[in-house]
């Protein structure tokens, strides 16, 4: 009676201690993986560490301020790269295909698109550098005589900048997403929207020409980007007849376009 429960608690050791082997071995490929990235950040920074420390030494021939806080500050940067690159890995990427997959799947064109616009939507009318653009056009637009000098006109005037811009990434991103439903080309769309945009120049307030040219570049964030770019790759994989390196992508672009054409727009109505 006594050996079959020996056995059995043998065993369950045994099970017990490659589980143990496992879960190390798994920690230390996990590890090993981290610092790989962590040394592919230090070798993406190098070239920029480098410039820094040739104009600082040899052209402007000044020591480093706080060398111990900048060296700090370069861990830093570099580890915070190394787990946004991971976190992507592990959840952004996957999250934005699963989600074009499932929209495929279920061949329901109207969510699909409503999806693309609130994507794009919510995430620009949140993002941190428009905002900052945004106020910083409504104090120049206030000290130009555009709108009155006031904190509530320009507040108002840069609330209306910024959704704005959010709707024209909404607008984007869904016709750059029924774009690879249709299998348009992607360079018609661009260059036909830029014609547009150029044309709107000559006809907008000058005022407002710089500041829509600068917001299609504040519109692709650290989130818009990796959820964009994966919806689209995901979305061509998912349906026959696309091939995800010439269909997946080419979303970016609509959302960096039509803030352009929206803005100036937007210039010429208010």
């Amino acid at each position: 009676m006594d050996a079959p429960a020996d056995a059995e608690t043998k065993a369950g050791r045994h099970a017990l201690r490659t589980l143990a082997r496992l879960r190390k071995n798994r920690t230390a490929a996990g590890l090993l993986s981290f610092a790989g990235l962590v040394l592919g950040t230090l070798r993406d920074l190098a070239p920029i560490i480098a410039v820094v420390a040739i104009f600082q030494v040899a052209i402007l021939r000044q020591p480093f301020p706080d060398i111990g806080g900048m060296v700090g500050g370069l861990v830093l940067v570099m580890l915070g790269l190394a787990l946004f690159i991971k976190g992507l890995e592990m959840g952004l990427f996957p999250l934005g295909e699963s989600l074009a997959q499932g929209f495929a799947l279920k061949g329901s064109l109207v969510w699909l698109l409503i999806f693309a616009f609130a994507l794009g939507f919510g995430t620009t009318v949140a993002e941190p550098a428009l905002i900052a653009v945004a106020d910083e056009a409504a104090r120049v637009a206030a000290g130009a005589g555009v709108v009155a000098a006031e904190a509530g006109a320009m507040e108002s005037y840069a609330l209306g900048l910024r959704y704005t811009v959010a709707l024209s990434v909404g607008v984007g991103i869904t016709i750059g997403v029924l774009r690879i439903l249709k299998g348009w080309p992607l360079h018609y769309w661009i260059i036909g929207g830029y014609i547009v945009a150029v044309g709107l120049t000559f006809l907008a307030p000058d005022e407002i020409v710089g500041i829509a040219y600068d917001s299609g570049g504040v519109t692709t964030s650290t989130i818009t980007v990796p959820m964009v770019t994966a919806l689209g790759v995901g979305l061509a994989s998912a349906i026959r007849g696309r091939n995800p390196m010439i269909d997946g992508f080419g979303l970016i672009a609509f959302a960096s376009l039509t803030p352009i054409i929206f803005v100036l727009v937007y210039g010429m109505v208010f």
